[in-house]
């Protein structure tokens, strides 16, 4: 990929329409100027958008998996970006120079599928649950990792063409690492690059009231779909453990099991599970598919 074309998609709910501009005017000072932006609205109407930015609103919320997808659907349909950079609307870009960075990355490595940002507050902190690998405190040390960061990241189209897109049933919380596995299943790499900043206000997952369901549901999807059989009781269990130990709250852990029962008796979609050689990857990588 000698000279890569961007396409910045950004999905909003119309409640923060002054982090969405701000976000929008990092990505105008960039000094390589992305093939297209878009701006979608999932189930709420979009503010005024700056000349040159394609906004597309949905009737109803489609979640992050689902109004991702029409982003690149909106993106395939223009027919000139070979890469998508997704970023959420309420980060902000602080370097001028990203884009020309993963231009570098991806003309570089053709076997190049996803980059994941390094994610910091305004203060300059990563929280550790924004360092995507086991045993890692530093978020300076990057490299190839199993699962990447969905509040800032690139995908190669040819990747998707080959892949598939996000799983519109996951809506949100496990998205990343679905997608993640299927890269690695086709022998695409996946990297964190901690000089790709998105600066994004320190915030919970567990503030969406439907976390420790969606969480619990998907993470049963996302095994019944992706790992060989014989690992998937031992991942669910693991899982099981570490949320018993890990939630203080009765109302949250009773949310928990009622997402894993319906993750059980629901289906998340096909079943494709991936190779041992995979495993073994992943394994080799630090985060073998059992945690």
């Amino acid at each position: 990929m000698s000279h890569p074309r961007f396409g910045i998609a950004i999905l909003t709910m119309g409640n923060r329409p002054a982090e969405l501009r701000a976000l929008l005017d990092s990505v105008a000072k960039q000094d390589l100027e992305p093939a297209r932006v878009v701006v979608v609205g999932n189930g709420a109407p979009l503010p005024e958008l700056p000349a040159g930015v394609h906004g597309v609103e949905l009737e109803e919320n489609l979640g992050v998996s689902g109004g991702r997808n029409v982003a690149i659907q909106e993106l395939r349909r223009f027919g000139d970006v070979d890469v998508v950079v997704d970023l959420d609307d309420d980060g902000l870009l602080v370097d001028a120079d990203v884009l020309s960075h993963l231009a570098r990355m991806y003309a570089a490595d053709d076997r190049l599928g996803i980059v994941s940002f390094r994610i910091a507050d305004e203060h300059g902190e990563t929280q550790r649950r924004h360092v995507p690998r086991l045993r890692a405190k530093d978020p300076m040390q990057g490299g190839e990792v199993t699962t990447f960061l969905g509040g800032g990241h690139a995908l190669s189209m040819r990747m998707l063409d080959e892949t598939g897109i996000w799983p519109d049933a996951f809506f949100f919380t496990h998205e990343e690492t679905d997608l993640a596995w299927r890269a690695l299943d086709a022998r695409w790499r996946v990297v964190y690059e901690p000089a790709l900043l998105l600066q994004h206000p320190k915030t919970s997952p567990a503030r969406h009231a439907v976390y420790y369901r969606m969480t619990a549901r998907n993470r049963v999807w996302l095994a019944k779909r992706h790992l060989p059989a014989v690992l998937v009781p031992v991942y669910l269990s693991v899982w099981a453990a570490l949320t018993l130990a890990r939630t203080r709250s009765w109302g949250g852990l009773r949310a928990w099991f009622g997402g894993f029962r319906e993750g059980v008796f629901t289906s998340g979609g096909r079943r494709q599970p991936m190779r041992w050689r995979t495993v073994v990857r992943m394994a080799r990588l630090g985060r073998p598919p059992v945690i």
